[in-house]
């Protein structure tokens, strides 16, 4: 049986008295699923991705990507399942001025000790194989998130993490993006994670939950989300 590449197990977050942002949440993702996380500014969205991400710990519950616990795991060893199992898409884009788009696409494997053919192949995939050698500074906001899209899957992790990856984009270029992201996410067998406000967006992934009271919800379709969010 193929173990699940995350699973979430009865995770709690506070902030402060009196401010529970995660109260038990559970959920499991496997290979090659694309899933949405929507809800109202404020419920956690974005605080559910940095506990995954290791970038914050839970106040109880564990975390499992591809079967291990990270919380039960050193700090090097956590850190290096983070730089081998996840990849990131930000809204921002975030990649790095002074390199070029292949020097940006490499940073994953060059991380990990991998040769850096590969981020050839990866810009090609996401259409950019004759600009590898330009600078951000000369790339559209489109561009710009093809590249971060193509450094998140580079070193074929287990799992992407996208926070509101369109964001910035206008709506022609976030359509392409995201079949983009989908295609590329189906390709490689990673499962994938977006956190989006966008309707639009969320209909590119398999399925959509929504983070309200703590916890996530499963939507049986869009209709549904908006239904249960004007009651």
């Amino acid at each position: 049986m193929t173990r699940p590449a995350l699973e979430c197990r009865r995770l709690h977050k506070s902030f402060g008295p009196g401010r529970t942002i995660l109260a038990g949440l559970d959920f499991t993702l496997g290979s090659s699923e694309f899933i949405a996380i929507m809800g109202d500014s404020g419920v956690g969205k974005s605080t559910l991705l940095n506990l995954i991400a290791g970038l914050d710990a839970p106040d109880g519950g564990e975390i499992l990507i591809d079967g291990v616990s990270i919380s039960r795991l050193s700090d090097e060893a956590a850190t290096r399942t983070r730089r081998e199992k996840l990849g990131f898409v930000f809204q921002a884009f975030h990649v790095l001025p002074h390199l070029t788009l292949v020097q940006n696409v490499a940073v994953p494997l060059l991380l990990n000790g991998l040769p850096i053919t590969p981020a050839h192949g990866m810009l090609a995939a996401v259409g950019l194989f004759n600009r590898q050698d330009d600078l951000p500074r000369q790339l559209s906001g489109g561009e710009l998130q093809r590249v971060a899209i193509a450094r998140a899957l580079v070193h074929r992790p287990r799992l992407i993490l996208a926070d509101e990856p369109t964001g910035n984009l206008d709506p022609q270029t976030a359509h392409e993006i995201l079949g983009l992201l989908r295609a590329e996410t189906k390709a490689t067998g990673a499962a994938a994670i977006m956190v989006t406000h966008s309707e639009a967006a969320a209909a590119f992934a398999d399925r959509v939950l929504v983070l309200a009271d703590g916890t996530l919800h499963e939507a049986a379709s869009l209709a549904a989300f908006n239904e249960a969010r004007a009651r």
